[in-house]
Formats: C-alpha cells, structure tokens, sequence
C-alpha cells in the first residue's frame, strides 16, 4: 500500500532534511521552535525545490537553501519580507542581504535603533540588529521572485512557528501585501479587519501590526515607496516600542 505524506509528515521531513554543502557557517537563528526553521533540503514545494536543485547547479558557491530569520528571538520587533531575492538572500544566506532592499532596510533599521555596524551587503560584515528579528514570508527563493499561492501557504507554518517563537514579541512590520496577508492568516486574524495600507497599523493582541509597501528597488524607482514614506513607518514602531 502506497504511503500518503501528510503536511505534518513532510514538515518533519523538512526539519530533518539538512544534508547537502552550505558554502555558509554562519548561525542567524537563535530559534527553539522546532518548526520555526525548515532543513537545508526542504521538500514541501516541488517548484521551488526544482528552482533551487537549478541554482545550486549553476551557481555552487551560492547559500541556495531556505534562508533562516536574522536576529535574536528576544527581540521585540519581527519584520517579514516577501521571499529571498535571487542574488541576494539566496545568494548571501542572510535575509534582505545582497539587493537593493536591504540597502533600504537595514539603513532604516539603524536610524531607528534596530541595528548596529555597517552593512556592506555579506553575511559576515558584521551587522547586529538589536531588539529586531528580519525574516520572510516564503524562506525559499522563487522562479522570477513570485512565489504561487500553494507555496505562500505552505511556508506559512514556518512563519507561525517564528512568531510563536519570539516570547517577547510586541510589533510586526509587513512588507508587502503578500507580507500582509500570510502574516494575519499566520495570526488568524480576518482580513476584512485589517485591510492593507501603507503606514496602516493594527492591534492583534499583544502585538500592533505596522503595513508598508516593500522596499524593492522597482516600488522605489517608481515613487510608489520614498525613503521617507519607509522611515515614517519605523519611526512609528520606534514610538509604539518606547511608549
């Protein structure tokens, strides 16, 4: 009789799964969930487990792997992105590093208190954030950075467990719609009662929800998102944390 794998089955499978080179020894998270990270060699998306099989063909060198959260888990503020960029995140191993959202991101993070050292854009530059944990939605780098809606939800176990993770947690920032809405069905929160808007903030229990647009290069050639569009929502976590 053919064995059917359950979800629980292949996050177990996930969990185990961390054979395979890492061009990276570098620890991000402190995580105790055991669901919280998935293995090196996560299975639960076919697609994505395609796209990365390619990656670490053509591009050996690279991390190639579901990106863990950076941060400690004591902090107080989690900020979740969409997916790893290709040659960023999934180059560097660390997420929002290697692309231009992270020269946004991190920058912002050090104006508001978040982070300490220079980020130059690798791993082991040396960048601590403080009191913050950065993590993404979808941990694995999708074809055209578009993860589909099967795979958005699939890594939403993974986000859950993050964010149950975190005892201290108070405030989330959600880059992006997709950020948005993975982050209220991770908090069961119903949509209609926090609808998405830049600079929007919600209240989920003990933790206030803060929306922005996310930091891509294309939202911020195009005016959709401003550097100080971006600040003003820190500034607004920078406030909420201290009041």
């Amino acid at each position: 009789m053919t064995k059917i794998s359950t979800t629980d089955d292949l996050t177990k499978q996930s969990r185990r799964s961390g054979a395979g080179p890492s061009p990276s020894s570098l620890i991000l998270s402190d995580s105790l969930h055991p669901d919280a990270e998935p293995g090196r060699d996560c299975p639960l998306c076919p697609r994505l487990v395609e796209f990365r099989s390619l990656n670490r063909t053509q591009h050996p060198d690279w991390f190639n792997a579901p990106v863990p959260t950076f941060g400690p888990r004591d902090a107080r503020l989690l900020v979740i992105g969409l997916a790893p960029g290709l040659q960023g995140a999934n180059r560097t191993g660390r997420p929002f590093t290697g692309d231009f959202a992270g020269d946004l991101l991190f920058a912002t993070l050090g104006t508001y208190g978040f982070a300490r050292g220079d980020y130059r854009a690798q791993p082991d530059d040396g960048l601590t954030l403080i009191d913050c944990r950065v993590s993404n939605g979808v941990r694995c780098v999708p074809p055209q950075n578009k993860p589909l809606p099967i795979e958005i939800n699939t890594c939403r176990s993974f986000l859950a467990a993050t964010i149950a993770d975190m005892p201290k947690l108070r405030a989330i920032v959600m880059l992006g719609r997709v950020s948005h809405d993975t982050t209220l069905k991770a908090l069961d929160v119903r949509a209609r009662e926090a609808p998405f808007g830049h600079g929007a903030q919600f209240q989920a229990g003990r933790i206030r929800l803060f929306d922005s647009y996310h930091c891509s290069r294309y939202n911020t050639n195009t005016g959709v998102l401003t550097n100080e569009m971006f600040r003003s929502v820190f500034a607004s976590v920078r406030a909420y944390l201290d009041s």
